[in-house]
């Protein structure tokens, strides 16, 4: 089947209602839903149901150049926030697991580096808050997730799959009633660009009861390689499509490859929602393709003596996304390319590279997403300011989004961004439709 439909109210009712007839309403959104064995396929056409291109307005800021240390943030690897907009911030250059209040002020500070109990020792990343507001940190050096109460007292360690001998900074994934997955490596006899991943579910007392495999898809990967007795190694070829996914905080995971638009939501077995959308390839331009291949070629080149290119070229268009996020209200966040920008002259490039012997980066994208929502309807376009960063993982609830930034004299801060329609006038926060 093949139909359009134009609403704003909830696409499930309306994949019924639009089976025999078109629906129209003032959003402006035209989509066409398909369905393919157990596949339903919404195809975005034109438009969206919040109409204007939105913006990220931040409205809190954690994070000062001079002041007190709690204020002073140095290298942040993970970010939390609680369902009742508490932040959770670990700082490895501090080390230390901060606390601060929905409107930037310092409560206090949880654990300290350390072997003892409630203490960590180089957190990868991966910090989550349950919904009893119970906080999770996971803790590879001391093998252990460490579970702090709300209120800051060290509660609990579980044990992390084999120990923590695997490490990744992949953020902490939490679910609707509390239990939390990590990320795992599930195959560890194969070459590094051959390996497969999942996630280890932790039911809310800490007990492993799961492992669910990561999605996969057949597809042409582009990698250059590096090999010799004992080493080897991969990477993409810059711009070339690549898998991404996440995981849905309504329990189940969300991805695909970049190469087209198409995200799948693997909502059940017999299940799957996939979200599709009309794009204009966005260009490389030469030199933006030119120095992305110099810092591998000088990166392998380290590594593996005499190295060359040996994998296809460069493409001359950007994928159609660069990363998926899953906000905790079940909307899916797809950061879509972007053109590149110049970020520094080619002298100041030139000046760098001499002082620190390695290619300089100058071409930058600013972050952009599309937003859906649970059941495929385009919310809509939403620009982040320069300073925005994806990583560590955002976290996207709502209007409410909240990120590392960084300013023009590379100082971190926290930042609580709000989704406005801006006007000449004042700026409208929008809120995101539930699932």
């Amino acid at each position: 089947m093949s139909f359009v439909c134009r609403s704003s109210v909830s696409l499930l009712p309306l994949i019924v209602a639009c089976s025999s007839a078109d629906q129209t309403s003032s959003s402006g959104w035209i989509a066409t839903v398909d369905s393919i064995g157990d596949t339903v396929i919404v195809r975005t056409s034109t438009g969206s149901v919040w109409g204007d291109t939105m913006e990220l307005v931040p409205a809190v800021t954690i994070g000062v150049l001079e002041g007190p240390d709690h204020y002073m943030l140095g290298e942040i690897n993970s970010l939390a926030v609680s369902p009742q907009g508490a932040i959770y911030v670990f700082d490895s250059h501090a080390p230390a697991l901060r606390k601060y209040s929905a409107d930037g002020e310092y409560l206090y500070t949880l654990g300290r580096d350390g072997g003892g109990p409630g203490e960590y020792q180089n957190p990868d990343g991966g910090l989550a808050v349950l919904p009893d507001g119970r906080v999770v940190l996971r803790d590879p050096g001391n093998g252990r997730f460490n579970v702090y109460s709300a209120d800051g007292e060290a509660l609990d360690g579980w044990g992390l799959p084999d120990g923590g001998s695997f490490n990744s900074s992949e953020r902490l994934y939490t679910d609707t009633v509390g239990s939390i997955y990590t990320l795992v490596l599930l195959e560890r006899d194969k070459r590094p660009w051959e390996w497969t991943y999942g996630l280890v579910r932790y039911t809310t007392t800490g007990v492993h009861d799961d492992t669910i495999p990561a999605p996969t898809w057949d597809f042409d990967r582009h990698v250059v390689t590096g090999q010799t007795e004992g080493s080897s190694s991969s990477t993409r070829v810059p711009f070339s499509p690549t898998t991404f996914w996440t995981f849905s905080r309504l329990g189940y995971m969300v991805g695909g490859v970049s190469g087209d638009y198409r995200v799948d939501s693997y909502r059940a077995p017999g299940d799957v929602l996939r979200i599709e959308k009309d794009w204009t390839p966005v260009e490389v331009a030469a030199d933006e393709g030119e120095e992305r291949e110099r810092r591998i070629g000088e990166n392998f080149s380290r590594q593996f003596p005499g190295w060359r290119w040996n994998g296809p070229p460069i493409p001359q268009t950007k994928p159609a996304f660069n990363a998926l996020f899953a906000g905790e209200d079940g909307t899916i966040w797809v950061a879509v390319s972007q053109p590149g920008y110049l970020s520094m002259t080619a002298d100041e490039a030139r000046e760098e590279e001499q002082l620190s012997g390695r290619v300089q980066m100058r071409y930058s994208e600013l972050v952009a997403f599309d937003v859906f929502d649970a059941e495929g309807r385009f919310l809509g376009h939403v620009r982040a300011p320069r300073s925005f960063q994806l990583h560590p993982s955002p976290i996207f609830d709502g209007e409410r989004v909240w990120a590392v930034a960084r300013d023009e004299l590379d100082v971190a801060s926290i930042v609580t961004y709000r989704v406005t329609r801006q006007s000449t006038e004042h700026a409208v926060a929008v809120t995101p439709s539930s699932p």
